[in-house]
């Protein structure tokens, strides 16, 4: 039986070791919908106090609770550790690394490196299949992984096996999930992507394959630029309706009625997370390189990263409306985390409206339901429960998240000047002034 063959084998009849690098966001839920279904997984952190939480029961990931993690510890389907060494005896490893842009907005892939050279050192690529999963530019699977693990001389098809299959996880939803959520998948040859398939196939419903790594790593940037570039202009839509006198919310809301050929994507703060504000430079970055400029997604991320800006106006000509300026000013942040019903901070407007504010000598506070302490890039702002005396003492409320949590009935009968980014308050009647995006 050669490599293919028993690699088949063992994936189908689920019998197979796997480790997956990186127990995060990504990892961490995968590693789960492995062990679910019967496969012993290996998770490899190189955070020690996370790999201890894991092996106690604990989750630091909120779509995982503990509860569902802690029963496959007890029974020892995932094992958390440190040491790549403890990977050597897997069958298939997937990568599933931060891939972070560097200030010049060039994508940092020195996880992913660091990744592969840590498995070629000490787990060995031979007889395994390995699966980058971390978002990255078109080329990264086969430029810059394929010849770290063929370094030896082994053939990829043959002696191992190499895919690219992005990640498709979107925090705190419910309605789709690893299962059924339709996954992309591209192997270097068409024997790596069977064998991949074979593997993911116990746990994706809708597998979807394409012809290349690159092309799935294409795949991934595209829907995120996608949703970059409508955000952006739905983004500009609430300025040119401010200018213009109208209500973009119902603008974009009338204009969702039609049943064919538009996609409703609503106005806000900025854009927040780990994709939608980085994926798209990696495409943008490794365009340049073949002397093409993205026009696109440069504008794009111009208006997105303007939103913060265009907020803290909106916050100072609301205030200059009641005679007061930012300088001195109290002001209450509602929701800091970059999406509804998350903790995830990561790239948050709430973050610069926040500096913004503070760099203009107001005083800042927030409430978060899910973020209790904000010491992130560099922001320092109190914590407050969310009181009638809160509201009351604020001199603006704005809102940034929207998170379900929120009762915002009593926040517009309390708060006495409100911005509201999300048209969170808009069928709530308000004790004082709401003003919107």
């Amino acid at each position: 039986m050669n490599n293919k063959q028993e690699l088949l084998h063992k994936f189908e009849s689920q019998q197979a070791k796997l480790g997956i690098v990186g127990m995060g966001y990504v990892g961490l839920p995968l590693a789960v919908a492995f062990a679910k279904v019967g496969f012993e997984v290996v998770g490899l952190d190189v955070i020690a106090e996370k790999v201890a939480m894991l092996n106690q029961g604990h989750s630091y990931v909120e779509d995982v609770p503990d509860a569902e993690l802690a029963p496959l510890i007890e029974k020892g389907l995932i094992r958390a550790t440190t040491d790549y060494a403890d990977l050597a005896d897997v069958d298939a490893i997937s990568i599933c690394v931060p891939t972070p842009l560097r200030k010049t907005k060039d994508p940092d892939i020195s996880y992913i490196i660091s990744a592969a050279d840590s498995i070629v050192a000490h787990a060995g690529g031979t007889g395994k299949l390995i699966v980058l999963e971390s978002t990255t530019y078109p080329g990264t699977t086969e430029e810059i992984v394929l010849p770290r693990l063929s370094d030896n001389g082994d053939k990829v098809g043959q002696e191992f096996f190499l895919a690219f299959s992005p990640e498709r996880v979107d925090p705190g939803r419910t309605d789709y999930n690893m299962f059924n959520t339709p996954k992309v998948f591209g192997g270097v040859t068409p024997d790596c992507l069977e064998v991949t398939l074979a593997l993911y196939s116990q746990v994706v419903e809708h597998p979807v394959p394409v012809s290349s790594t690159a092309a799935a790593e294409m795949v991934k940037l595209l829907e995120n630029t996608f949703r970059a570039v409508n955000i952006a202009l739905v983004n500009e839509v609430a300025v040119m309706c401010d200018k213009l006198g109208l209500n973009v919310w119902e603008v974009v809301e009338a204009a969702a009625t039609k049943p064919y050929g538009f996609m409703k994507f609503t106005p806000g703060p900025g854009v927040g997370g780990h994709c939608i504000p980085l994926d798209p430079h990696y495409l943008s970055w490794k365009l340049k390189t073949v002397n093409y400029n993205a026009r696109f997604i440069e504008l794009a991320s111009e208006i997105n990263s303007h939103m913060p800006d265009y907020v803290v106006t909106k916050v100072a000509d609301a205030l200059n409306g009641d005679r007061k300026a930012i300088n001195g000013s109290r002001i209450l942040v509602l929701g800091v985390s970059y999406k509804p019903n998350v903790g995830d901070v990561r790239e948050s407007p709430a973050l610069d409206i926040i500096l913004l504010l503070q760099g203009r000598g107001a005083e800042v506070v927030y409430h978060d339901p899910y973020v209790e302490d904000l010491s992130h890039e560099g922001v320092d702002c109190a914590r407050v429960e969310l009181t009638a005396e809160t509201l009351q003492t604020a001199d603006c409320v704005v809102v940034v998240t929207n998170h379900k949590a929120y009762d915002w009935a009593f926040v517009g009968e309390q708060a006495g000047l409100i911005v509201d980014t999300r048209n969170a308050l808009q069928k709530q009647s308000a004790r004082g002034q709401v003003i919107s995006l």
